[in-house]
């Protein structure tokens, strides 16, 4: 219970999502004009396109939300405060503010929070639609991929939105927080993998250089958690000045406490206040990643410009710009103080790295494509 109100109170859900199918069918309805004509594997690819677009809107949305301190606007679910909209809940909301008028509810945090779920229930409306058009092509075999990607990704949406539900019900707690942005960071992926399905594009690249793209993408997926873990504990201002961090090359630090994954938001696992070395060492944890992920998207950008793939090279010139962004957002937040604009920025560079190293791998991926004879010459697959 979070006073009188019950943390989940479902008797708003069909008002949210009439809210959310509304949101969808704009952006359904402007696809199906534009594209009605088109070859059903362009369709297809036009619409994983528009639909990752969209979900890259709403990581940028859920992340505005996080950073605003607006993730219990209505501290309920799905609605605020047994309500469709704040509009239903201003009295509530009106009592809370005037109880902690610098506390987590107001008006204006309760409309950023319903702005973000009425978009994730959108979102859901559009991947449940790709994925019927997916297996509706695909049994008809008009387009030949296999509708394990749509699948994949309608399933995976039904998570985030369990793990949405328990960022409020748990209140905010890091771990559910930091999975959650790393779901919303997945569904980005399983999205640019069926981009690339449906019309195959084929980057060839040496064995060393493709495990070496790889390992960067493994070691920008840890980074992103490192950075999700100090976002979600609110660890960014540990560290004010650059490159140093609290006047010391190695300032006083608790690693175990910063890093234990069962606590509370701002409370360590025995209940007491969350110390500040712990918060210290998250943000330096992240910065030594940075000082070793950085350099490596640099190497692999200039590595695969060197190859002189046609292909290839706009998403070299991407990822070295992807690495300069990160890097003057990431010491924006820490010189400057956190700003807003900052913040979410980084969280962009995060989604478009993760973007286009999915593209990366999937395109270069070895045996890419095979002959079928009993196709027209010249079209291929994917090899499953």
């Amino acid at each position: 219970m979070i006073g009188s109100q019950p943390a989940y109170d479902l008797a708003p859900l069909l008002g949210i999502a009439a809210m959310g199918l509304g949101l969808a069918l704009g952006p359904l309805l402007w696809f199906w004009i534009r594209r009605r004509d088109a070859a059903p594997a362009t369709r297809l690819r036009a619409f994983a396109l528009l639909t990752l677009f969209l979900a890259f809107d709403l990581v940028l949305i859920g992340a505005f939300t996080r950073l605003s301190d607006s993730g219990l606007g209505c501290p309920d679910w799905p609605g605020c405060y047994g309500h469709a909209s704040p509009a239903g809940a201003s009295e509530h909301i009106a009592l809370a503010q005037a109880s902690v008028p610098t506390g987590a509810v107001t008006h204006a945090k309760a409309w950023i929070e319903m702005a973000h779920r009425y978009s994730a229930t959108a979102i859901g409306v559009i991947v449940l639609a790709l994925a019927v058009f997916v297996i509706v092509e695909t049994s008809r075999r008009r387009v030949r991929a296999s509708p394990m990607w749509a699948v994949a990704t309608l399933f995976w949406i039904g998570v985030q939105g369990a793990f949405g539900a328990l960022t409020v019900t748990m209140r905010l707690y890091p771990a559910i927080v930091t999975l959650h942005l790393l779901g919303g960071l997945g569904l980005l992926a399983l999205l640019a993998i069926q981009a690339e399905v449906y019309e195959p594009r084929v980057i060839a690249l040496a064995p060393a250089l493709r495990r070496g793209l790889v390992v960067v993408t493994g070691l920008v997926i840890v980074q992103i958690a490192l950075g999700g873990w100090v976002s979600t504990n609110y660890a960014v201002l540990a560290c004010s000045e650059f490159p140093t961090c609290q006047g010391s090359w190695w300032p006083d630090m608790n690693f175990a406490a910063g890093f234990e994954l069962q606590h509370s938001l701002g409370v360590d696992s025995a209940g007491g206040f969350l110390p500040f070395a712990a918060l210290t060492a998250i943000h330096v944890a992240h910065r030594i990643g940075a000082f070793l992920v950085v350099p490596a998207i640099v190497v692999l950008a200039w590595r695969l410009i060197a190859v002189g793939d046609r292909e290839a090279k706009p998403w070299s010139w991407a990822l070295a710009g992807i690495a300069v962004w990160q890097t003057a957002s990431g010491l924006g937040n820490v010189l400057l103080g956190w700003p807003l604009v900052a913040a979410v920025a980084h969280t962009a560079g995060s989604a478009a790295l993760v973007v286009v190293l999915t593209v990366l791998i999937v395109r270069t991926r070895p045996s890419h494509a095979v002959a079928l004879p009993n196709w027209p010459a010249g079209q291929e697959r994917l090899a499953s």
